[in-house]
């Protein structure tokens, strides 16, 4: 769980809700279902419509990452390449066909088979470094619906206040229904750019560097893999992977 996130939200909604409270608003009056209506579905449907499926479904399915981050396995990486490096030296490349197996991540699996299939060095660099590329336009693309969300979300907030303004100026004559009209315009536009400044924006600023560091670790693993393809000391091997740790 990354606490700083469930933190950071926690404290946004509790200072809109502390600045309500001092200035003697009652919290009640921010829970306007006509005014989430309005901003959450309408910025869902603008988000639907300016993405492909696949990025859509990409998108909200790297939303778990704000809360439980993939998994950073740089030391796990060094220690495994390093491992690979020795038994190289020891047995040849041929010798890491056994551990091919045991790999679960799909792009490790598949640097590895490239190695024991004696891939030159450059040449299995660029093959890698083009599905590096592949995975990180992927995962910004889905990143980047939340950075949308982020743009529709404060019009549509102005939205659903223009269309509390139109029920206030149609009830002119009842003001009894005048509150309600006034209530769905103003929270509208908190809705709206809260959610913008509070959510979605962040969200999508926390992907990013989530997917920087897994193009990191991948370009780590690739820097390995050559150089045990180049037969280098594994000390070597292991000091300039360390180099990609901060």
């Amino acid at each position: 769980m990354d606490k700083i996130s469930v933190v950071g939200l926690t404290l946004g909604i509790a200072a809109l809700i502390m600045g309500q409270v001092i200035e003697g608003g009652h919290i009640a009056s921010l829970l306007q279902p006509t005014a989430f209506l309005i901003v959450i579905g309408g910025t869902l449907g603008a988000v639907m419509l300016q993405s492909p499926l696949k990025v859509f479904r990409e998108g909200m399915r790297m939303t778990r990452w704000v809360f439980v981050p993939p998994p950073a396995s740089h030391a796990a990486l060094i220690r495994q390449a390093t491992s690979w490096s020795q038994i190289a030296r020891k047995e040849g490349l041929l010798a890491l066909e056994a551990q091919i197996p045991r790999i679960s991540d799909s792009f490790t699996r598949k640097g590895l088979q490239l190695l024991v299939d004696g891939v030159e060095p450059q040449r299995l660099r660029e093959v890698l470094e083009v599905e590096i590329d592949a995975w990180a336009a992927q995962m910004r693309q889905g990143a980047r619906i939340w950075e949308a969300a982020g743009g529709y979300a404060p019009t549509l907030g102005i939205l659903g206040a223009v269309l509390g303004l139109i029920h206030v100026m149609e009830n002119l004559t009842d003001p009894s229904k005048l509150g309600a009209g006034i209530a769905v315009a103003f929270v509208a536009t908190v809705y709206g750019v809260g959610f913008a400044n509070l959510v979605f924006l962040p969200m999508s600023k926390k992907l990013m560097a989530y997917v920087a560091d897994g193009v990191s670790q991948r370009e780590m693993l690739v820097d390995g893999l050559v150089g045990i393809a180049n037969g280098d000391n594994p000390r070597i091997i292991e000091s300039r992977m360390q180099g990609y740790i901060a």
